[in-house]
């Protein structure tokens, strides 16, 4: 099993090299969250690359992001916006928005990306509320265990041909543990539930393996 991941983490690499453009801002940025002791868990370069490229394909204008740590993936999503689009990311982390900010005022994206601190459910309440625009891309990747939460949510903002996205749902596995105890473990299999049963959404599961493990996504299309 050892070597099965360091096989997956070294392809990983490989193609990372080969397909992801060597940009200093994203190293900065890590470098920057690490500085301030943030988790590592922003997405790989390969999958940041991937989320922007499913925006480009979209066309997105508009995207939202549930989950900013560090805004990693923030700027993946903004990259591949027009200087008319907009990246608007929740975040419940005080010192993790702050982070995120410094981070995206440094790549120069401020401009079309806006972070909202506070509780997710609760900025996303209220953007129903104030009946927000709805969005091109959703991008679900905070704490599992409100997975379904933000699912509901997503999609009241959303229009037919948004497309959803649901980050760490396999989790080395553990997604298939019907007895477990962990919450994040129960949130992701109440959200894929949700998936399946879902009579507005055409859903599908992939899993990753590579420099962040093993672990996948879901991403869905609204009907």
């Amino acid at each position: 099993m050892i070597y099965l991941e360091q096989l997956f983490a070294a392809v990983d690499d490989y193609f990372i090299e080969k397909l992801v453009e060597n940009d200093p801002v994203f190293d900065q940025i890590l470098a920057n969250n690490q500085k301030h002791q943030l988790p590592p868990h922003d997405v790989s370069p390969s999958q940041g690359k991937f989320l922007y490229l499913l925006a480009k394909i979209k066309g997105a204008k508009r995207i939202l992001e549930i989950g900013t740590l560090g805004g990693y993936s923030t700027l993946w999503f903004a990259k591949a916006l027009d200087n008319d689009g907009q990246v608007i990311s929740l975040e419940y982390d005080k010192k993790h928005a702050e982070v995120a900010q410094e981070n995206l005022d440094f790549a120069g994206v401020s401009n079309r990306t806006t972070i909202i601190v506070g509780t997710a459910s609760d900025s996303l309440k209220k953007m129903v509320h104030t009946q927000t625009a709805p969005f091109d891309l959703i991008f679900i990747d905070a704490d599992k265990e409100n997975n379904s939460v933000y699912l509901q949510y997503a999609l009241q903002l959303s229009t037919p041909g948004t497309i959803i996205i649901g980050d760490n749902v396999v989790r080395d596995g553990a997604i298939l543990d019907s007895s477990s105890s962990d919450g994040r473990v129960l949130g992701v299999r109440s959200f894929v539930d949700d998936l399946a049963t879902s009579k507005t959404l055409t859903s599908t599961a992939i899993e990753t393996v590579g420099v962040k493990g093993y672990d996948g996504f879901t991403i869905s299309i609204v009907e």
